[in-house]
């Protein structure tokens, strides 16, 4: 199966995203993208049922890595067909290189 990504300028543009930072909570805690929830990849088995929703989830990491890891896992569980797992490009390093907001602490925004 083949993970569509999307470059974080095109990301940086979209109106709504749901966005998924799978990095670990220091890393998230340090910087993220505006709205991003945080379930890190070393806990992602388990918690597949947070991601039951229809439509497109942008996942991201700090360079792409353990985003695409995530992208892969996450679009082969049987329940989760009607969710589309995009893989954010570059990651949240990037994210901050383009010079996009960064949110820092534990809260999404």
């Amino acid at each position: 199966m083949t993970i569509a990504e999307i470059s974080v300028g095109d990301l940086a543009g979209h109106p709504a995203p749901v966005v998924v930072d799978v990095r670990e909570v220091d890393e998230y805690l340090s910087g993220h993208v505006p709205g991003a929830i945080n379930i890190p990849l070393s806990t992602l088995v388990g918690r597949e049922n947070e991601f039951a929703v229809t439509g497109k989830i942008y996942v991201i990491c700090q360079a792409g890595g353990r985003s695409m890891r995530a992208c892969d896992h996450l679009s082969q569980v049987d329940h989760l067909n009607d969710v589309e797992f995009i893989n954010v490009a570059g990651g949240t390093g990037a994210w901050i290189l383009e010079g996009n907001k960064v949110v820092t602490g534990d809260q999404p925004n």
